[in-house]
């Protein structure tokens, strides 16, 4: 049981809305908010910042190494993981 504060509510009813059930699996929500604040923090963290800078970078002054074997590979055969397309 939570409270349905005014922003809780208006995101539960926005939810509720968009499925067209009244029912919402507070399990499923919790789980998907941990896993969403995860990523959050993990990419404020110092040195994910400091790594996406080496390699924006790095892709700015061209000085990548570049498999064409792999490039073409991944052209041909696009980028969608397999749990993505089902």
């Amino acid at each position: 049981m939570i409270t349905e504060t005014p922003p809780v509510k208006a995101a539960l009813d926005e939810l509720r809305a968009e499925q067209g059930d009244d029912r919402v699996d507070l399990g499923e929500i919790v789980v998907l908010g941990a896993q969403a604040k995860l990523r959050v923090l993990r990419h404020a963290r110092p040195d994910a910042r400091a790594a996406r800078a080496w390699l924006i970078e790095r892709i700015r002054s061209r000085d990548m190494p570049v498999d064409a074997e792999a490039a073409d590979d991944a052209k041909r055969h696009g980028l969608i993981a397999p749990d993505a397309a089902a």
